[in-house]
């Protein structure tokens, strides 16, 4: 790796970018001034090693082209040069790691799936906690999130719910989450006090650009229906509700909670590139696990990865077997802990 020329390419890269977001036409313009906006954003950390290791390399080479005959003088020199030859390796030393590390889709929004698993009602109940987990932890972080499609049980639980989570490196922080999420806890509905085990499924998926995506219209296939839930809605009395099929995937997405039908096809092709981006993902990351394997997975759906036990008030992520009795602060949004452990031991699986 030219770590010079790379180092070149990330600042004139950021330089353009402000430069474009300075620009009267731009700041008038929501959609063009946020994705610039989060596009600086994921490389602002690049830039600010960057932009001083040229600073360092220049001043180095302005000190070696001085023609200087007195001693003192020369002395003055050396000593200057070595100072800055020791800056230049420390900031090239962290340049490169963060390189190295460096993930395009940290800085894109989020699209989560949670699914109820094995445990009847109580599933549901735990994929209703889990939601209400994710919601707060966004909002502790100032994302926003909005439902896509949900499907509620009868108790106050929840089948399945797709939701978006937006703002700067929403994915970046989730990604970690997915997998199958174990919760062990005296259920409401049980009266004789036994501890049950049940499970939800988590999917983070990256949102994906409409250019990160090859999708063919001829491949979909594309139904309208009524959306189920509390009648008396407008939603409920119109065929607002969308389905859309991938053909040659047989992915289906389908959004309802949106209250025109051109809202809820534009949300479900949101959610239908953010899968299919992910498929291709998936496939990279197989690929380079032949090379490599990373500590923490954030592909595997199949996975278990936590469990959430009330009885002992902790819970333990077994991908690293780390546990906290933190577990109603954690229920409550407080998830940095844990997802800052998880991504050092990753960090550190992989530049290993």
């Amino acid at each position: 790796m030219d770590i010079e020329a790379k180092a070149r390419e990330i600042v004139n890269s950021f330089q353009e970018i402000q430069k474009k977001l300075e620009k009267p036409e731009i700041a008038t313009n929501p959609d063009q001034f946020v994705s610039l906006s989060r596009e600086k954003s994921s490389i602002q950390d690049l830039y600010e090693l960057a932009n001083p290791f040229l600073l360092f390399k220049k001043e180095l080479y302005d000190l070696e082209s001085i023609s200087e005959e007195d001693p003192d003088m020369i002395e003055l020199i050396e000593s200057e040069k070595e100072k800055l030859a020791a800056k230049i390796e420390k900031t090239e030393e962290q340049l490169v790691k963060k390189l190295l590390l460096d993930d395009p889709n940290d800085n894109k929004n989020a699209i989560v799936e949670i699914r109820a698993g094995t445990g009847g009602d109580e599933a549901g109940l735990f994929a209703a906690d889990l939601f209400r987990m994710y919601s707060r932890f966004a909002e502790i972080k100032g994302l926003k999130v909005s439902v896509v499609d949900s499907n509620e049980t009868g108790v106050g639980g929840i089948k399945s719910i797709t939701f978006n989570v937006e703002g700067i490196k929403a994915y970046g922080m989730l990604k970690y989450e997915g997998g199958v999420h174990r919760v062990q806890r005296i259920p409401k509905t049980e009266s004789g006090g036994r501890v049950h085990t049940s499970a939800a499924t988590v999917a983070i998926l990256p949102e994906a650009e409409t250019a990160d995506v090859d999708l063919n219209e001829a491949d979909l296939k594309i139904d309208t229906y009524r959306a189920s839930g509390a009648g008396g809605q407008h939603v409920n009395k119109t065929e607002s509700a969308i389905r859309i099929t991938h053909i040659p995937t047989g992915i289906v997405v389908t959004c309802q909670d949106e209250s025109s039908q051109h809202k809820n096809k534009a949300s479900a092709m949101k959610v239908l590139r953010a899968r299919l981006y992910s498929l291709e993902v998936e496939k990279i990351n197989r690929e380079r696990d032949d090379m490599r394997k990373s500590l923490v997975s954030t592909g595997d759906r199949s996975a278990k990865i936590r469990t959430y036990n009330f009885p002992q008030g902790r819970i333990t992520d077994h991908r690293i077997n780390f546990t906290t009795h933190q577990l109603q602060s954690i229920l409550d949004g407080s998830l940095d802990e844990i997802i800052g452990e998880l991504r050092l031991a990753d960090e550190s699986s992989r530049l290993a």
